[in-house]
């Protein structure tokens, strides 16, 4: 494969979590990519730009880039950023939420074909269900002819709203799981959406305060199924939830790979395949020590995993690469992150500090593209970045126009989700 081009910058103070989609879309007649991210007070702007909920709309013919503000001064945290959505009216939708600071998801919606002029802000209240206690990430998926917006709520557990005009209403459907929770919330739940079955993959609980296991299921036609079909819920969002724990494991806490023993694992990415099945990244500690929790610290050693749902409902998992220690010391299981291409599940991209091809020890988290041979157990790696003199952090690679691979990603220095001085910047890649 050839050396990858410069990337250009489309927005020079920006960064993003990675439990809200679509976080960057492609409009394909107009040829507009629209990504969102928060700005923070150490990068271009300062405090005065501090918390912008920014989305930069950037004409892919010809590379240039504009930036509108959804919200200004809103929260300085990475994960507030917004989910978009592409109208049939042509109109855009975005949804954010505060970092569990409020109980209102927001919406705006833009004019029709341009992600630059938006009507007013709108909120949907959740504190009759969250008894106050706050909301935190946007996901927005279409199931049964409905728009739902999956978020962490009541009992920081999955919940979902509903609208059945394209995001010009919304109304509450209920929720998702149900456990105890243990230490800050409960499970981390990622979402892709085929048709009329929306597949997920969720955690038990946050890695730092439990030794999570990953979980898979579907849901469709009002149930909530397992891998196999097996139906866990049949009355999803409708009264009382279940744990997912009845789901199918995906990836076990306690297994071992390679004599390894892999712990505190936690969900990355998750598309669906043009087979009817599934492709997820997963994460986990490995090796045999156990943090403690009184002298906080990065996990020394990160692994991304890689794993196949065939249609009928079996799974492959195998290790994809070394992911480096934790980014933060105060957020032990945080990487550089992956992401899967959306029309090529055999395609992927990833932030690590260790060279997947050699082993090799990089001075900062380089972005690699990794192309499958048999089923994922192995990988033909590419280095995207080079000799970078800052970190590249959180790839995603936007949907929208399968004729093309808009790969994203931010770099620069990065301390906490409330802190950094980032850039983001795009790889407009053809499809081979």
């Amino acid at each position: 494969m050839p050396r990858f081009a410069e990337p250009n910058v489309v927005n020079d103070n920006g960064a993003w979590c990675w439990f809200q989609d679509e976080r960057a879309l492609v409009d394909p007649e107009t040829q507009q990519l629209v990504v969102g991210s928060i700005a923070a007070a150490e990068g271009p702007g300062g405090e005065a730009r501090s918390g912008n909920v920014e989305l930069a709309v950037v004409d892919l013919r010809t590379g240039a880039s504009r930036i509108a503000v959804l919200h200004e001064r809103f929260e300085t945290d990475d994960h507030d950023v917004p989910a978009l959505w592409r109208r049939s009216d042509g109109r855009w939708l975005a949804v954010y939420t505060k970092h569990k600071t409020d109980d209102l998801t927001r919406w705006r919606i833009s004019e029709p074909g341009d992600p630059t002029m938006w009507g007013p802000e709108r909120s949907f209240d959740w504190s009759p269900h969250t008894e106050g206690r706050g909301v935190t990430y946007s996901n927005l998926r279409a199931m049964d002819g409905r728009l739902y917006c999956f978020a962490r709520a009541v009992n920081d557990d999955q919940c979902a709203i509903v609208s059945d005009d394209e995001g010009e209403t919304w109304a509450y459907a209920g929720k998702l799981f149900t456990r105890p929770k243990v230490g800050y919330v409960n499970g981390y739940t990622r979402y892709a959406a085929a048709g009329d079955r929306l597949h997920l993959v969720t955690t038990d609980h946050h890695p730092r305060d439990f030794d999570n296991s990953i979980y898979h299921g579907y849901l469709e036609h009002g149930a909530l199924h397992r891998s196999d079909g097996t139906v866990l819920d049949p009355k999803a969002l409708n009264g009382e939830a279940p744990s997912q724990e009845g789901l199918t494991t995906v990836l076990a806490a306690g297994s071992r790979w390679g004599g390894t023993r892999i712990s505190h694992c936690w969900t990355t990415d998750i598309r669906t395949t043009a087979n009817g099945g599934v492709a997820a990244i997963l994460t986990a500690r490995a090796g045999e020590e156990e943090l403690d929790l009184d002298r906080r610290r990065a996990a020394p050693d990160l692994r991304f995993f890689y794993a196949r749902m065939a249609p009928g409902g079996e799974w492959t998992v195998n290790e994809l690469a070394k992911a480096g220690p934790g980014l933060m010391p105060h957020e032990e299981d945080y990487t550089g992150l992956a992401a899967i291409d959306p029309y090529d599940p055999g395609s992927v991209y990833i932030s690590t500090p260790v060279d997947p091809r050699d082993g090799a020890v990089l001075p900062h988290r380089e972005i690699f593209h990794g192309r499958a041979a048999a089923a994922g157990r192995f990988w033909a790696w590419t280095p995207v970045t080079e000799n970078s003199e800052v970190d590249n952090l959180r790839p995603i690679v936007a949907p929208g126009d399968p004729s093309r691979t808009p790969l994203l990603w931010f770099r620069g220095p990065m301390t906490a989700s409330q802190h950094y001085r980032c850039e983001v910047v795009l790889l407009d890649l053809p499809r081979p």
